[in-house]
Formats: C-alpha cells, structure tokens, sequence
C-alpha cells in the first residue's frame, strides 16, 4: 500500500477491522532521519484521524543509502547508528512503540567475522537503548535466516545478544516466516523465548499473508498451537502483517488476514 496516499492507506487499513499501522520509514521520506516535526505531527494525526495508531518502524535502514551498523568503517558506522537514534525520535513522534531491527545487508559481516560484527552490534544497542527507552521506543532485534544475513540467525542467538546489551531499551520479537534456520516448532519457540518477545510479525511460512481460503501452490499452516503458546505467555503485544509478495490486491490481503485472526483469539 506504500504507492497509496498515506490517508487512503490509513483509511483502507482501519476499515478492515485492523487497529494499526507498522511503517517503513523509506516509505515516508526518501531522507526519513531529516522529517521535519511538523511533518512528523501530519502523519501522527492522520493515521490517528483513520482510528489507527502507529505500531512502530521495520526496514529501519534502507534510506537514507549507505548505511551500514557493523562495518569497520567507523565514518559509516557512526552515521548508521546516528541514523537509527534519528529514527528513534520520528517513532516516538509518530506514537510509536517499537523499532524492529532486521536489517541483515546493514549487519552483515563486512570485513570482518561475523563475530566481530556481532559484537559491533552489541556495542551499538548498548549505546542507543537508553535514548530509545527515554523516548518509550523498545529496539527488537529481528533473527534473521542464513540466507538473509551472517550476523544473528536464531531466537538462541538474539536472546544472547539482548542479554550482553543488558537494557530494557532492547528486546526481541518473532516472525513466523522467519524462523527457517530453527529447528523446533512456532509453539516451542515461543514457550522458549516468550520473556523476549515483544512483538510479533504474521506471515505465513511462505511468506504469503496467512488465510483461510486454499489457493494452488501456497502454504497453509496451523497457526493454533503457536497462538495458544502466545496466550500462555500472556502475549500483550501487536501482531502485526508483514508479507514479502504482493501480487494479490491489499483488499483481499487485509480481508483476509482479519477473518483468520478472528479465528485465532483465545481466551
């Protein structure tokens, strides 16, 4: 929907039944760390206006170009860094409570050994989780497969580095279709992990939008288990639609999505 006039978005959105909205900040501004205040109080009273409220922000990294968190560039890196504080003010202005930090071409080892950039990543969340935590804004480090980054694969290996940061400004979130590289069930990891979780991105394993209709080639998963562990868990947090294919209309997408959440709440 990003091709949309943010209103229309917002009102499509809201009209579906669903209570928020998850930003990309490329999406916004093609600088979005130079978004002018004013602009900022724009945005947050028109998803506001749609009876929406602003989840947060994903894809953190894709603009301004050239960014990169772990690099042994300390020019690069520090801008990068300065960059995600910047995007820590535009979430708090816009009513924002998360930040989720994918972002695996920017975390990549480059130049270095994955575990040199994996501390790297460390000593950057330390020195942002203060500010975040100042602004009510939570950092989530998003696990990522092998095939998209080197740096932070599993929920294991992002609880470890949430831990070696050691602030409540940082924390950790789940994705459904991200969690190739694991080796046990949605249900176990969250039932595993679930002191961590803080948010959580539906999709379907393929990455398609989750449903209740059937259609040819597609994957269709059994999300019950993996709700009922989030209910456990006392889950209080978004779940919030993240697809990574987009030929079907965002009608549908959305229709969709909200009758097969309905059949999802747990008591």
């Amino acid at each position: 929907i990003a091709d949309r006039p943010f209103a229309e978005a917002c009102r499509m959105i809201a009209r579906h039944g669903l209570q928020g909205v998850e930003l990309a900040p490329y999406t916004l501004a093609d600088d979005p760390t130079r978004i002018s205040p004013s602009r900022i109080g724009e945005l947050r009273r028109t998803i506001e206006d749609a009876g929406l409220r602003c989840v947060g922000l994903h894809w953190l990294l894709k603009a301004p170009a050239g960014l990169h968190l772990t690099t042994p560039d300390p020019a690069i890196r520090r801008r990068s860094w300065e960059s995600l504080r910047a995007l820590v003010d535009l979430c708090a202005g816009l009513g924002g409570e998360v930040m989720v930090l994918g972002s695996g071409k920017q975390r990549n080892a480059q130049g270095i050994d994955p575990e040199a950039a994996r501390a790297s990543l460390i000593e950057g969340l330390a020195e942002l989780a203060p500010a975040a935590a100042a602004a009510s804004v939570r950092i989530l480090l998003e696990a990522l497969p092998e095939a998209v980054t080197d740096v932070v694969n599993t929920l294991r290996e992002s609880q470890e580095v949430i831990r070696a940061v050691g602030h409540p400004g940082v924390s950790g979130m789940f994705d459904f279709h991200n969690c190739r590289d694991e080796t046990v069930s949605w249900a176990c990891l969250i039932a595993r992990y679930g002191d961590m979780i803080r948010h959580v991105h539906l999709n379907e394993a393929d990455g398609y939008h989750p449903s209740l209709a059937t259609r040819p080639g597609r994957r269709r998963s059994d999300f019950g288990p993996a709700f009922r562990a989030l209910a456990d868990q006392r889950y209080d947090g978004w779940v919030s639609l993240e697809i990574f294919h987009a030929e079907d209309q965002p009608e549908a997408i959305l229709a969709e999505t909200k009758a097969f959440l309905d059949t999802m709440v747990c008591d």
